[in-house]
């Protein structure tokens, strides 16, 4: 049997910064490569298991060598890693080790960053003795690729990557076929429409690298017109279907390069002055943010576009960190340019470790190239694990133990249909940054005053933010504008709530009218169907609003005392473990 591992992460990526440019802000230290670390197995060509590394060490977006991931692939495959054949970095600096050698500064960033010297000692490290020539780098926007082409179940279409910046790219186009993924055009990370959205997610008070879906979330509040022409200018569509953002050229000495902070101040003085981190928001920043949204839409648009009337292509597979962005994505759905789009929904950095296990798979025996299932990929715990959780908790809860799902649905709807806020926690942990229906936050999405109830006791978060509609493929079509038919089971696209049914689904219905919608299957995701469909017995639809089970700056829960934790720290009602029931001590 052929075993692959990947893994992404750069380790020594902030450390590094924080020790060559003391004194910046925290947020500041996030402009760099690297976080996002995970690992994936790949067994004869089917993905076996993956997760990112911070689900185990509980640091959320951390770049650390992912050996909590690694460890967690293989026990869940009964290997040691003797038993693996190649291990797999999604990123490759070796063709640019001479750029980085012009300088003293940089050249010490690729030795301690960057680096297979570095790589190899992390591995001698943490995996002594694993053998120096199983270990291979893959180019970024190839890991990325690979991961979309790969999952798509498609022998041919167009694969489009955008993110920040991979090794020194933005944005790659492919044309992939036949086991094969040809380059047809790239862009340098100097025009990076993710850089931008990133930059501009800093400028508006959020945090690089970590909060763009923040600013998608705010943008729907704004009126776009008022800065239109300022991005208009901005960012230059050109012919060919490539970007030019001059506004990111700016930044020619060595420390605004690492802040941007030619281009923020640039902000400052054309565009809005930047907001202070957890002040309130304005309308100059929702209309900063509707604008920037636009912006990005009508790029993607521009990008995807052009190749695919220029290949012909009517297929297209995305990944990187901006295909992430569900508003764009539905624009491109809504657009007619292609027949069918995919999304691989751990589309950032994580995926780059499912890219970099796929792509060396893919070389060494093949891939089974099917489209990714609900990506239920992580750890699953046993029912001695969950019971001595229960126990560690004492008196502070009480347990009810249903002997069936069916009868766990039953009383899971109707604790919804009552109003409450539940934890729902069974089998295997999604791998990416969506819960979709096993790490799940759940409520009724027709209560008013459930979307900010959930921000300000549950989740600790911004009120602006939306929450996601998880419902019945059969019944999506009713309440959404949507085909019939057409699958959306990872959240990652935006369709827009019919207009005589926005009334009815305040809590999930963005100002806009659109919602994040995930759709549920059988096939892939049976046990949350048939909750929905309990819960469709009681309320007249099969929907719940679905967000995930963590707060503010802390990761999706992996373990069940994770889960029992976060239950007894929040504003979460009821808290189901499989089949168990529990419950707050005392409470009537």
């Amino acid at each position: 049997m052929a075993k692959s591992i990947g893994i992404s992460g750069f380790e020594n990526s902030i450390p590094f910064k924080k020790k060559h440019w003391p004194g910046l802000e925290e947020r500041e230290y996030r402009i760099s490569q690297g976080h996002d670390s995970a690992a994936v197995l790949v067994v004869d060509g089917e993905i076996v298991a993956a997760a990112a590394e911070e689900r185990f060490s509980r640091k959320k977006h951390t770049g650390d060598f992912p050996i909590g991931a690694i460890r967690y692939c293989l026990e869940t495959a009964g290997l040691n890693p003797a038993d693996v054949d190649e291990l797999s970095h999604g990123f490759d600096h070796s063709p640019y080790k001479a750029a980085f050698s012009l300088d003293p500064t940089s050249a010490e960033q690729y030795k301690e960053v960057f680096s297979r010297e570095k790589l190899l000692s992390q591995m001698n490290q943490h995996l002594p003795g694993f053998p120096s020539d199983k270990v291979h780098h893959v180019n970024h926007h190839l890991s990325h690729a690979a991961s979309a082409y790969y999952t798509s179940g498609w022998d041919e279409c167009l694969v489009v990557i955008l993110d920040g910046m991979g090794e020194v790219h933005a944005v790659t186009v492919y044309h992939a076929h036949d086991n094969k993924i040809d380059k047809l055009a790239e862009i340098n990370a100097q025009d990076s429409i993710g850089i931008l959205y990133s930059t501009l997610t800093l400028h508006l008070g959020f945090d690089f690298n970590s909060d763009e879906y923040k600013i998608m979330g705010l943008a729907p509040y704004g009126n776009p017109a008022r800065y239109h022409h300022f991005f208009e200018q901005a960012v230059e569509l050109l012919d060919n279907g490539l970007i030019k953002i001059p506004l990111l050229r700016l930044n020619n000495e060595r420390l605004d390069r690492e802040t941007y902070g030619a281009t923020r101040r640039y902000l400052d003085q054309h565009l809005i002055p930047a907001r202070v981190p957890d002040s309130d928001t304005n309308d100059d920043h929702r209309d900063v943010a509707a604008a920037l949204q636009e912006c990005l839409d009508k790029v993607m648009l521009h990008i995807c576009g052009h190749f695919g009337r220029k290949t012909g292509l009517r297929k297209l597979a995305m990944a990187g960190g901006v295909a992430l962005n569900c508003t764009a994505n539905g624009r491109l759905l809504q657009s007619g340019l292609f027949d069918d789009i995919y999304v691989q929904p751990a589309a950032g950095d994580d995926g780059s470790a499912l890219g970099a296990a796929l792509w060396s798979a893919s070389r060494n025996g093949g891939v089974k190239n099917v489209r990714m299932p609900v990506p239920f990929l992580g750890p699953e715990h046993s029912e001695a694990e969950i019971n001595k959780a229960l126990a560690d908790a004492g008196n502070r809860i009480e347990v009810v133990r249903f002997p069936s799902l069916e009868q766990t649905c039953a009383e899971a709807a109707k604790l919804i249909k009552a109003g409450r806020v539940l934890g729902w926690y069974r089998g295997r942990m999604e791998f990416g940054p969506r819960a979709l229906g096993h790490r799940s936050i759940l409520a009724d999405p027709g209560r008013p005053e459930m979307r900010d109830r959930i921000n300000a006791m549950v989740k600790m978060r911004e009120a602006f933010r939306p929450f996601a509609p998880a419902v019945s493929l059969e019944q999506a079509q009713d309440w959404f504008d949507l085909p019939k038919g057409l699958e959306l089971p990872y959240m990652i696209m935006t369709a827009d709530v019919r207009p005589e049914h926005r009334a009815a689904l305040p809590a999930i219905t963005h100002v806009n009218g659109s919602a994040r919608v995930q759709t549920i299957n059988k096939k892939d995701n049976p046990e949350f169907l048939a909750l929905v469909q309990a819960v469709g017995k009681v309320t007249g639809r099969e929907m719940v609003l679905n967000t995930s089970f963590n707060v503010k700056g802390q990761p999706i829960v992996n373990t069940p005392r994770e889960a029992i934790d976060t239950f007894l720290g929040t504003g979460i009602e009821f808290l189901f473990l499989e089949n168990i029931l529990v419950c707050r001590a005392g409470r009537k």
